[in-house]
């Protein structure tokens, strides 16, 4: 694999956060912030940093979500932008959460994990321009695989699937087939389908679980089944949908099998989230046994997966109910919430800048730096430039200019950390059974 060229643009945690004080819905939140502006703060658009929200837990993976959906979109983003997210890169090549001062080493206490890595090597490969940042990347997340041929969010924890599935779409991204990254005979592949479950009715009906429990159990859960069935049909964080008739080898139906094959266990995935919509339309979730909200962050995964692995008559339903309602989720929770809905929107083939009205893009854009333009061929247009190459000009002597740390960043609420993290810190999803 030669990492060192750009392929064609296709594309939570060792803690994860609780927002005690949030809003009722932040079951869903695609990040911890839980302020309602998406309107960069000066430290932020100083530093190319895309939201206003705390960094802590979800600076690398916001970052690399936003430049990915511009991409996406047909945008070239901000080289500001570009540059904070490479600037978090460790000299191992790992990507941690984020670290307010890039110029300070990494160390045995930097939070390093393999959600965030992944994630800035899909964002990282899609702009282009960056293949040593890449490759390092890639060598670092091949060397903490998991014996089971898996990941877990952080170095030597047990495998899960949502970080899996993540790594695997890094992998598939930069042209690099998992079936041939092994550890001890275990390929990714091999690691994500021991947390699929069989389709007996009473045990989750085809999904995938996060890990087994603490008695060894698989629990069926909706924010890992959508991760699972991308992973298994090697697909990254952005994925096209699927052509019809052709591009799978099974229908969304739930069919045993002693080891099924990574399409079927997809297409089990499939019929598993079919059905978990079926009551509502949409996902739900619930923390801390407070009263189950729509889930928009696992709904628009939900629409990628089985686009995906259906094609886009699968995910028209749920796509149509996203853009009656999820609006005001995305301006409240910032750049990741808005690339969910772009990448949702690129799965079930409609177009991000008219989502129920809204123009997603150039809302994603107006959370940080301006973006360069609009990518050569394309007609899209972008927000807040006055022209593509003085905008260019200005970012680089932005940069020469702007090389000071962080400033002070402020919390709201009260966070609680856990120790082993979940993946996918975007949308801060509950590991337990979801309906």
């Amino acid at each position: 694999m030669n990492v060192r060229r750009r392929s064609s643009a296709a594309a939570l945690a060792a803690t994860a956060v609780i927002a005690v004080a949030a809003a009722p819905a932040v079951a869903a939140d695609p990040s911890p912030s839980t302020t309602a502006s998406t309107a960069p703060s000066p430290s932020a658009a100083a530093s190319g940093l895309y939201g206003s929200g705390n960094p802590q837990f979800d600076g690398v993976w916001r970052q690399s979500l936003a430049l990915l959906a511009q991409d996406t979109a047909g945008v070239v983003p901000s080289s500001k932008a570009v540059k904070w997210l490479t600037d978090q890169q460790c000299a191992d090549g790992a990507f941690p959460a984020f670290r307010a001062d890039p110029a300070k080493a990494c160390d045995d206490k930097t939070m390093v994990d393999t959600n965030s890595t992944a994630a800035a090597v899909q964002a990282l490969w899609a702009v282009g321009g960056h293949g040593d940042v890449v490759e390092d990347a890639l060598g670092w997340l091949k060397s903490v695989q998991n014996k089971d041929g898996g990941w877990g969010y952080s170095p030597g924890t047990p495998s899960d699937a949502n970080s899996t599935s993540v790594v695997i779409g890094a992998l598939t991204a930069t042209e690099t087939d998992p079936e041939g990254v092994e550890k001890d005979g275990k390929s990714p592949y091999d690691a994500l389908l021991t947390f699929a479950l069989p389709c007996a009715k009473d045990k989750g009906e085809g999904a995938f679980a996060f890990q087994p429990d603490e008695d060894g159990k698989l629990l069926a859960n909706a924010d890992a089944t959508a991760a699972g069935v991308l992973g298994a049909l090697g697909k990254g964080l952005v994925a096209g949908a699927a052509a019809d008739g052709t591009a799978t080898e099974a229908e969304a139906a739930c069919a045993d099998a002693k080891k099924p094959t990574r399409e079927q266990a997809a297409a089990n995935g499939a019929a598993y989230l079919t059905a978990a919509v079926a009551e509502h339309g949409y996902l739900t979730s619930a923390l801390g046994g407070s009263t189950s909200q729509p889930d928009y962050g696992n709904t628009s995964d939900a629409v990628v997966a089985l686009a995906a692995q259906g094609g886009t008559d699968k995910a028209a339903a749920l796509m149509s109910w996203l853009e009656k309602n999820a609006g005001n989720w995305a301006k409240e929770n910032g750049p990741a919430a808005y690339a969910q809905l772009i990448f949702a929107a690129h799965a079930a083939g409609t177009d991000p800048r008219d989502f129920g009205g809204t123009d997603l893009v150039e809302q994603l854009n107006a959370t940080g730096p301006a973006p360069q333009g609009a990518k050569a061929g394309d007609a899209a247009t972008t927000s807040g430039d006055k022209d593509g190459e003085d905008k260019k000009k200005d970012d680089e002597k932005d940069e020469k200019e702007d090389d000071s740390p962080f400033g002070v960043w402020w919390f709201v609420g009260v966070f609680l950390v856990f120790g082993i993290g979940i993946g996918f810190l975007l949308s801060n999803r509950s590991k337990k059974q979801q309906p």
